[in-house]
């Protein structure tokens, strides 16, 4: 396996980013927000500069990460809805971004999680959001017939907010959708918020899936709706994460894991979070 950075957890000025992540002997980033704006909304100017800065830097591009569909409702999701338009727009541009980037990876997110998809006994008159999964599977069906096109690869990501926030979704949409344009994204620190177990259980529904991943630390406690995001190794992620590593090297993992620097230190800075945890990252994972 390859180890990156989501490369604005260190900090948004890119320049600085790579910097700061070359001092680490790390050559791989995740874009996501890039300055001021997100990756894929970037001017012809502004790409052109990233570019410039990534061959400056020798970094390689492994995973294009725009927000795309991040919140939009299942059941809005159709042609004739502007916000579903702006998100497809959006993504269109991501897939010419990867293309000049040389990235063959492109994130997506989940929509807008519905709480129960599926039930039983009873449930699936009272409690499911009845046609929910289904819909959703149909509209990202649709934009992975656009990815395969295109000659790209989607990875859901395993998100809190999203219709698929557990490894066992994640795996379950690939299974149906059946393409090879459709991995997972797996956030096994964002699993945790829906009680999912991160390994064995997490890990053994989605390694056949499995094309990309982020790593961080959390503390999660969804009865109170709250999540502390914490130094590598000191949250409810932290007993199972050199388990993760070493299930990965020995399933000959080849894709990448990214540390996501997503801890703040009281009265610090995320970039300050990084330099905290990245030491710990790497005796893990490298």
């Amino acid at each position: 396996m390859r180890i990156g950075v989501i490369a604005d957890g260190v900090s948004r000025e890119v320049e600085h980013a790579f910097k700061v992540i070359r001092g680490y002997g790390i050559n791989n980033v995740e874009l996501q927000y890039v300055w001021d704006k997100e990756i894929g909304d970037l001017s012809d100017i502004e790409l052109q500069r990233l570019i410039g800065l990534l061959d400056k830097y020798h970094m390689n591009t492994v995973c294009i990460s725009r927000h795309n569909f991040s919140g939009i409702e299942v059941s809005k999701a159709i042609q004739s809805n502007p916000e579903f338009i702006r998100q497809m727009d959006a993504f269109r541009r991501c897939i010419d971004t990867a293309r000049q980037l040389d990235c063959q990876l492109i994130r997506i997110m989940g929509m807008r999680k519905e709480m129960v998809l599926f039930g039983y006994g009873g449930a699936e008159e009272w409690n499911v959001a009845k046609g929910a999964w289904d819909m959703f599977v149909e509209v990202t069906r649709s934009i992975v017939s656009l990815a395969q096109s295109a000659g790209v690869t989607l990875v859901i990501e395993t998100g809190n907010g999203g219709m698929v926030n557990s490894a066992h979704l994640g795996a379950r949409l690939c299974r149906e959708i059946d393409s090879s344009s459709l991995k997972v994204l797996w956030d096994p620190a964002n699993c945790l918020f829906s009680g999912e177990s991160p390994i064995p259980e997490g890990y053994e529904s989605i390694k056949n899936h499995l094309a990309h991943v982020h790593i961080k630390d959390t503390r999660a406690w969804i009865s109170r709706a709250t999540l502390e995001q914490v130094p590598y190794g000191d949250g409810h992620l932290g007993p199972y994460l050199a388990d993760i590593a070493k299930a990965l090297s020995q399933d000959g993992y080849e894709g990448v894991v990214s540390y996501e620097s997503v801890h703040r230190p009281k009265d610090g800075a995320f970039e300050d979070g990084f330099h905290g945890s990245v030491q710990a990252f790497l005796r893990d994972f490298s």
